[in-house]
């Protein structure tokens, strides 16, 4: 009897790897970063670091809104020009961050592809929240600034979660020939 795959098997991320509709949008980010040519492009692939640039990039974003995020429950007052420079940081190193992940996409298997796609909209959304935070505490509206930056670090914990799968998880390996049981990646690297 083959194994097939179950529904329940793994977590978030594994059950967003099989879910057919996302291949539309996937193969869209594909095709466009495929498209995407010249110096720039090639950098942001990290071509020039022999290796993929945005898992690098993320540390920046992440950074900045982390200790933003810190400052605003702990630092009070006397740390709210701090907590606001630095959510101003990590929207503005968020631009070259995303760019460099758009380029990564047609490295990916169809199922990170998949994944892809909800990663790169939870963290639009997460920026998007993140930017009105800055905006919010510029006003002076410092308590509507923290609440969407708390707003923000969730989604884009939830975004990092499916970044960090697409990066070190693995898509359900497909069943070995002569046993049909599935091959795990590293048995299949040996």
């Amino acid at each position: 009897m083959e194994p097939t795959r179950s529904r329940t098997r793994g977590g978030i991320a594994e059950r967003l790897s099989d879910v057919g509709p996302l291949d539309r949008p996937a193969q869209m980010l594909t095709r466009w970063s495929n498209a995407w040519r010249g110096r720039f492009a090639d950098v942001m692939r990290g071509r020039p670091l022999g290796h993929a640039l945005h898992p690098a990039l993320t540390d920046l974003p992440i950074g900045f809104w982390t200790s933003a995020v810190v400052l605003d429950l702990v630092g009070g007052r006397e740390r709210a020009a701090a907590a606001k420079r630095l959510v101003g940081l990590g929207v503005l190193t968020a631009a070259p961050t995303a760019a460099a992940g758009f380029a990564d996409v047609p490295a990916l298997e169809p199922g990170k592809r998949r994944v892809a796609v909800v990663h790169a909209a939870s963290n639009t959304i997460a920026l998007f929240l993140f930017t009105r935070s800055w905006w919010a505490r510029t006003r002076g509206h410092r308590a509507a600034g923290i609440l969407d930056g708390l707003l923000a670090s969730a989604v884009a914990t939830f975004g990092g979660y499916l970044g960090g799968w697409m990066a070190f998880g693995s898509a359900p390996a497909a069943p070995d020939a002569a046993t049909k049981q599935p091959v795990s990646r590293l048995a299949a690297v040996r």
